[in-house]
């Protein structure tokens, strides 16, 4: 059975665009049938679906074919754990058109060194993420999840709710909000008033 190249392609957030990765696999003749992709998910993220099929797909033989090893993985455990898996199973490993072999001592260090810069560059963006967070709350611009009503609609989904014309689930529907949310605001109101839980 001929020799197969699968390639595999991440981007980490639903905004960002794929097109750059595949034109890359598809110029280290990767076919464009044979490349899994995974939308908004991390390299960290375990529970990748896109690679899951793409290691699924390889058998001896194979080459399984990623653009940078950061695409792949973002701490050097993982990219271990994936090479490992792929030598057992004798598939080959290329990065950037670079092939990857676990038995050659250049080659593994090329490797282990590849998969601590993209550990340090995944812990640098956090750090960035988390700093910019501090500044943007500091600043009052990062205020945190926005109510689902505003306090005009929740007095008057209140208000509905004290006439007992309306169920919950009437009232849920009525204002495009999940049944907790018309549960909450119906709390509050109680609490405000001073009116025991009536459970």
């Amino acid at each position: 059975m001929a020799e197969l190249l699968v390639g595999y392609a991440r981007v980490s957030t639903d905004e960002q665009d794929l097109t750059a990765q595949r034109d890359a696999l598809a110029a280290l003749g990767v076919e464009s049938k044979r490349i899994y992709v995974d939308h908004g998910l991390t390299g960290r993220d375990r529970n990748r679906p896109g690679l899951r099929e793409a290691l699924a797909a390889c058998r001896a033989g194979d080459t399984f074919v990623v653009t940078k090893l950061d695409r792949l993985a973002r701490s050097v455990r993982d990219a271990h754990q994936i090479a490992d898996d792929l030598a057992g199973r004798e598939v080959k490993l290329s990065i950037g058109g670079s092939v990857h072999d676990p038995a050659d001592p250049m080659g593994k260090l090329l490797f282990n060194v590849l998969a601590m810069v993209a550990e340090f560059e995944g812990d640098l963006i956090r750090a960035r993420t988390r700093e910019g967070m501090k500044v943007a709350r500091a600043k009052g611009r990062l205020r945190g999840k926005q109510p689902k009503l505003s306090p005009r609609q929740e007095a008057h989904l209140v208000k509905l709710h004290t006439a007992g014309e309306h169920t919950m689930y009437e009232l849920a529907e009525l204002f495009s909000v999940g049944r907790s949310t018309v549960y909450r605001a119906v709390e509050r109101a109680r609490q405000k008033a001073g009116i025991p839980d009536a459970s």
